[in-house]
């Protein structure tokens, strides 16, 4: 382990070196040294005191356009086990996977701002999209708007959250729904598109 540790290290030296808008912290896991990264020159990614991922090669992925900022925050957690993570931002946009978030084999994509709070989960198979990704037709053209996920949500697998979505803190998503626009605190939603279906407690202390 100490070996794979040390080769890790090299290689994390000779990522900074290869993109200058990467920052790792020495205390975040030695294994984002297996991650891809594709930063334009001017993109900025930095990853926090004790974030946390797999050492599975090529499982997580890093796609930032000129100008893209994004933050990952202290002990957020990558999990590449049981799928691919792929962090995407478009130029000039803005994403923040908060401290001790969870993001779980899933696709999160900005070209305006996503932002994850503390201890948000986002599971395995969901996808996040803060634009239309493409314009409707040539009167309609692509409209992007801010995602937030706010504390301690859960979002559970194969969820697919859409443009201008707000979830309040506490509140789950049920596995395979569709999330349109603003979830209250500490609700339970589901379905296509997701609807309020009871209510959640305090959920920082749930695992």
């Amino acid at each position: 382990m100490r070996a794979w540790d040390r080769w890790n290290r090299v290689r994390l030296a000779f990522l900074r070196a290869r993109h200058r808008g990467l920052e790792v912290d020495p205390h975040a896991s030695s294994n984002f040294a297996v991650a891809r990264y594709n930063l334009a020159p001017d993109a900025s990614l930095r990853i926090a005191e004790g974030a946390v991922t797999e050492r599975i090669p090529g499982r997580l992925h890093f796609i930032l356009y000129p100008g893209a900022r994004v933050e990952v925050a202290e002990r957020a957690w990558l999990r590449t086990e049981v799928g691919d993570v792929h962090i995407v931002a478009f130029e000039g946009a803005r994403m923040v996977l908060g401290p001790e978030c969870l993001v779980n084999g899933c696709h999160l994509s900005a070209k305006s701002e996503v932002s994850l709070a503390r201890g948000a989960m986002v599971g395995p198979g969901s996808r996040v999209f803060d634009s239309d990704q493409h314009d409707l037709d040539d009167a309609r053209r692509e409209r992007s708007q801010p995602v937030s996920i706010g504390e301690y949500v859960w979002i559970a697998s194969d969820c697919l959250v859409l443009r201008g979505s707000c979830i309040g803190a506490h509140s789950i998503v049920g596995s395979g729904s569709i999330v349109t626009g603003e979830v209250e605190p500490h609700t339970l939603v589901y379905g296509r598109p997701a609807r309020p279906r009871g209510q959640v407690g305090d959920r920082s202390k749930a695992h």
